[in-house]
């Protein structure tokens, strides 16, 4: 058995469009913020701890440490992720949105496929034909709840403002291919399904047509679906023979939720 970590991390040190802080508390300020949080916790514990007053000291620890503290502050977008219906909109299929806790997880230990679509350009948009020509490339017909993982490269770029601007986006025409044939969740290795926002708001702009505006992801609201956004190692994966886990962190009442993806060979 073979583990590919299909996962980009939360990385307060790569470029991102939305801040990223990672808080991270030593072993050695651990101690203080130890003695900070819990005196705080009462008036009187507040002004012992002013005037210099500890429950716990540094001595009273092995090695004069205590436990260390990461205290992330990021978008549930950053990182690799699950997007449900809620992100899309109010309402999928005439009903109430699904949030990310709410995704069956028999949907996320399937069967993965892996289409090469590495000759999309940037601006361009993955249509049903591509994915039925990738396809017959491999000689595999999708079955219900198959993950289907569409490999552009753009992973290569993560890290970088070029990660944000070169990347093709999916039709919807891909989007119905898919859900036509069952697939509840399909991914992608790009930072979003829809094209980079340079040529979204410049055709909006120009044209002043609403339409150009994340049409992929609005038409979660006609039709409900899962998607794996940010995916990385899709050039490690063969396009068929695996398993994927997409496990979502659960998260009460968001639109998405992050997930540490493998592939299982």
């Amino acid at each position: 058995m073979k583990i590919v970590d299909l996962s980009l991390p939360i990385d307060d040190k790569a470029f991102e469009v939305h801040k990223v802080a990672i808080e991270r508390v030593t072993h050695k300020a651990g101690v203080e913020k130890f003695n900070r949080v819990i005196m705080g916790k009462t008036l009187v514990g507040k002004i012992k701890y002013l005037l210099g007053k500890r429950i716990l000291k540094k001595e009273d620890l092995p090695d004069e440490e205590f436990l260390s503290l990461e205290i992330v502050h990021s978008p549930v977008h950053v990182g690799t992720h699950l997007d449900y219906s809620f992100h899309y909109g109010s309402k999928s299929e005439n009903r109430l949105s699904k949030t990310s806790d709410e995704i069956p997880l028999e949907y996320c230990y399937q069967d993965g496929i892996k289409l090469d679509l590495t000759h999309k350009k940037p601006n361009e948009t993955i249509k049903a034909p591509d994915i039925e020509e990738a396809l017959l490339k491999i000689n595999y017909k999708l079955k219900p709840l198959d993950i289907v993982l569409l490999q552009t490269g753009a992973d290569k770029f993560y890290g970088s403002a070029k990660y944000f601007s070169d990347y093709p986006g999916i039709d919807t025409s891909a989007i119905d291919y898919l859900l036509d044939r069952g697939i509840k969740i399909f991914g992608v290795d790009t930072m979003g399904i829809d094209r980079p926002y340079r040529f979204m708001l410049k055709e909006f702009l120009e044209q002043k047509d609403p339409k150009a505006l994340y049409p992929a992801h609005f038409y979660g609201r006609k039709r409900e679906f899962i998607h794996i956004e940010r995916l990385a190692n899709l050039d490690k994966l063969p396009p068929c023979g695996f398993k994927v886990i997409c496990f979502p962190v659960k998260i009460k009442q968001t639109g998405a939720a992050w997930s540490r993806v493998a592939a299982i060979l």
